[in-house]
């Protein structure tokens, strides 16, 4: 079983700045990917940025060029900075992993979620 603990997040006024931070614990695990996504109200839940590991970012065409996705994979964490906030980043972001756990040689690839954490973008 891998748990993920989000942090960060809060209310912001359109333009500023917030980071989101999430750190996955467990026993025998190699994590392959992570993510942000969000839920805003009313909406269905939608991809932000995700990164495998030692790869490329990926990001949404709405946040690209103002969100930054990083991961330190020795420390097995996600990082959302998001800059230039504005009223429709308004949302519950939750943070995602796609995961090998392992039990000896053997492995089964799984998919974890956050609690999430919300995000107010207002005036």
């Amino acid at each position: 079983q891998v748990q993920l603990a989000e942090s960060g997040g809060g209310l912001v006024q359109p333009g500023g700045s917030l980071s989101l931070s999430c750190a996955a614990s467990g026993r025998s695990f190699v994590i392959d990917g992570m993510g942000w996504y969000r839920q805003a109200p009313g909406k269905e839940r939608e991809l932000v940025a995700d990164i495998i590991r030692d790869g490329d970012p990926n990001y949404a065409d709405p946040v690209k060029g103002r969100f930054i996705i990083s991961r330190d994979n020795a420390k097995n964490m996600v990082t959302l900075q998001m800059y230039s906030l504005k009223l429709e980043d308004t949302a519950v972001y939750y943070c995602n992993a796609e995961v090998r756990e392992y039990s000896g040689s053997y492995f089964q690839r799984k998919n974890y979620w956050g609690q999430g954490t919300q995000v107010t973008v207002s005036s």
